[in-house]
């Protein structure tokens, strides 16, 4: 079978928090059919780890005059879209592996988009650090202490692996900014790409009887088949569709 459509999100990221609602909207079927999965800059000892395996972070920090940037270009499009907004003010250190740890672990429990939306509210429309430990407990209280314990889940050797399995496989999806949506092997980036990625998942159609998880590349001689399961490089490269351009380049 075809694996779902992933959604990359980040609970740091304005962008990620209205494309999720935007989608809700144009997609309510979203949660249900979409592999929901946390991207997130680690702390020092999970990056220690994705590089033991050989794995890294495609994200980059912005500049400060991009970041200035989009703290407007933030506001105009909460505007636009009817969301009330109060821009959070995080520490100097913020811990990103708290409230998305706290999601893994919310998803053992089958609550993790319940734990998703308490945290999301308290940052986007209270402005709260949901990076400090007191303050993400008491958001999740709000759906019972089965969610507020889920603030301790950040000191589980198994979610600690776990996120580490998470990054690893977001590195391998080549993910390297967010929202980041995939469907096969197709790719959407962005919040002004909420609607494409709609689109695509409302047109899907039955595979091809090619096998489990293939798709049959465009005709030549070998007919060569490609597992959707691949890093999107291999997938594209075999299916003919890089140029050989550097990356970054405009040709």
């Amino acid at each position: 079978m075809k694996p779902p459509p992933r959604l990359y999100f980040s609970l740091r990221s304005p962008f990620s928090w209205m494309a999720l609602r935007r989608l809700e909207k144009l997609y309510p079927q979203a949660r249900e059919h979409i592999d929901h999965r946390p991207f997130w800059e680690p702390g020092q000892q999970i990056t220690e780890e994705l590089t033991a395996r050989g794995h890294g972070f495609h994200y980059a920090q912005m500049s400060r005059a991009k970041h200035r940037y989009i703290l407007q270009d933030t506001r105009r499009l909460a505007t636009r879209l009817g969301y009330r907004m109060v821009w959070p003010v995080d520490g100097p250190c913020p811990w990103w592996d708290l409230p998305h740890l706290a999601w893994l672990k919310a998803r053992h429990i089958g609550r993790h988009h319940e734990a998703y939306v308490l945290m999301a509210a308290a940052r986007w429309e209270r402005g709260e650090d949901i990076c400090d430990a007191v303050t993400l407990r008491q958001a999740l209280a709000a759906g019972g202490e089965e969610l507020a314990v889920l603030v301790e889940a950040v000191h589980d050797p198994q979610i600690r692996a776990e996120a580490v399995d998470a990054l690893a496989t977001a590195y391998d999806d080549e993910v390297f900014g967010i929202p980041y949506f995939a469907v096969g092997w197709h790719r959407f980036w962005g919040l002004d790409r909420v609607e494409d990625f709609a689109a695509e998942l409302a047109g899907q159609q039955p595979s091809a009887p090619t096998g489990p998880d293939v798709h049959t590349g465009p005709a030549g001689p070998d007919e060569r088949t490609v597992p959707l399961t691949a890093p999107p490089h291999q997938l594209l490269d075999r299916l003919g569709a890089y140029d050989s351009d550097t990356a970054g380049g405009c040709g």
